[in-house]
């Protein structure tokens, strides 16, 4: 037994419309069941319950036990004052206000009818699945009823995402061309190496790259060595000796740290190495001083692909580490990785500034995310076999965030699909 399905019970009038007593013995009647509150606070505010022939207006709170009262110590919280029923699965104790009077006590454990109770321990039995609670079941859920479930949950992940943002925005003073850099400086560096250079664009003072993008070497050289690429043994290599020099001039001019580590090679394919997305990424600066700017009013995927259409530096057609030269290539920006970019950083950001500016551009957001190619993982492999395929990206995010944040920790009951699923067979 869970809250998750007292709340359940409650949200959905699953409890008999007459023949309700408390544990006092007087008649209850749900007018109103009140609006769930997520947050700090009672569990439902604005409730209308007639109590003994009262209707009673106010908030109502749940307990698997009405002792868990005291456990929690509402009795000295005032946002429980205007607490007047509390509902709980077993009532063990009479709980009272601070005023001395006591709260009216529904015990519902004899009112649920076995039905429910059976289909609530089909769904959370975990030795019938391998993958997620609902997965022999999660194809009876209307269609409509998902692709709405989709989106709210493409939303909550922006919202996860944009706790990143705000953060790298308090810390910045509000300079969204620095958190930019930041944030693409992460996914440059992918999973192996993100956390590193995410530390990494932390620890520099953006205003110095903002002084270097006219002066492509200068930047190179700034950035190749913050980032911790300038410290090979013995290399000779002359466009190396040449970013180390340069570098060394920029250190001494802006008082620049020596970074303690090194990225990552290890394990990565060639084209993910530090240093060809370290050029990347120098590369997309070069010449352009208000890019943050100019992608917040792109709104066709066209375009912004189109501001993406770089690649690294001459000397890397032919290297992938400084002084070892390999077969010639140019290396671009993949559209998989741009995807990813746009997945991870360019949306996100779209999302917290248009809060920022007062705007709604969730429309505009689903839009671009439904025409981008859904993301290939284990993840998104498995919710393909039990249920309709994956389309997009939007889906394929939406379905991480159901993951990660309702399935994995049992959260079926706040699911629309969950509650669906044991509304129809209940």
């Amino acid at each position: 037994m869970r809250e998750d399905l007292l709340y359940f019970i409650w949200r959905h009038n699953k409890l008999p419309t007459e023949q309700l007593y408390t544990g006092n013995g007087e008649p209850i009647v749900i007018r109103s069941p009140g609006t769930q509150n997520r947050l700090a606070g009672p569990d439902f505010f604005n409730a209308k319950v007639e109590i003994d022939g009262q209707l009673w207006a106010g908030n109502v709170e749940m307990h698997l036990k009405s002792s868990d009262w005291y456990v929690h110590h509402h009795e000295t919280d005032k946002n429980y004052d205007n607490v007047i029923l509390h509902v709980v699965w077993e009532d063990d104790i009479a709980v009272f206000r601070k005023d001395g009077s006591q709260i009216p006590t529904l015990e519902v454990k004899n009112y649920v009818s076995k039905s429910l109770l059976d289909g609530y321990q089909n769904l959370m039995n975990k030795s019938r699945t391998s993958f997620i609670n609902c997965e022999k079941d999660v194809r009876q859920v209307d269609s409509f009823l998902m692709e709405n479930w989709l989106h709210r949950l493409y939303i909550e992940r922006l919202e996860h995402k944009s706790k990143l943002i705000w953060k790298l925005l308090d810390t910045s003073k509000n300079d969204w061309e620095a958190v930019l850099f930041m944030l693409l400086a992460k996914n440059f560096g992918s999973k192996v190496n993100g956390p590193y250079f995410l530390e990494r664009a932390q620890q520099l003072d953006f205003s110095i790259a903002r002084k270097t993008t006219n002066e492509p070497l200068q930047l190179e050289a700034l950035l190749f060595g913050h980032f911790g690429l300038l410290q090979v043994d013995e290399c000779t290599d002359s466009h190396y000796v040449q970013l180390k020099k340069e570098y060394g001039y920029l250190q001494r001019k802006f008082d620049l740290d020596i970074p303690a580590s090194k990225p990552e090679f290890f394990g990565l394919r060639p084209m993910n190495f530090p240093t060809i997305r370290i050029s990347q990424l120098v590369n997309l600066y070069v010449g352009n001083h208000n890019f943050f700017s100019e992608l917040m009013h792109l709104d066709r995927l066209e375009d912004i692909y189109q501001a993406f259409e770089i690649c690294a530096s001459p000397y890397w057609e032919d290297h992938y580490t400084f002084g070892k030269v390999s077969k010639k290539r140019v290396k671009k920006l993949s559209k998989n990785f741009v995807d990813l970019v746009i997945i991870n950083t360019i949306l996100p950001l779209k999302f917290c500034y248009a809060k920022h500016v007062g705007r709604d551009w969730n429309e505009e957001l689903i839009a671009l995310v439904s025409q981008l190619s859904k993301e290939d993982n284990s993840i998104i492999k498995n919710f393909d076999k039990i249920g309709p395929k994956t389309q997009n990206a939007l889906e394929s995010q939406a379905k991480l965030e159901l993951y990660n944040n309702y399935c994995t920790k049992n959260k079926c009951m706040q699911c629309t699909i969950g509650t669906q699923l044991l509304n129809r067979n209940t």
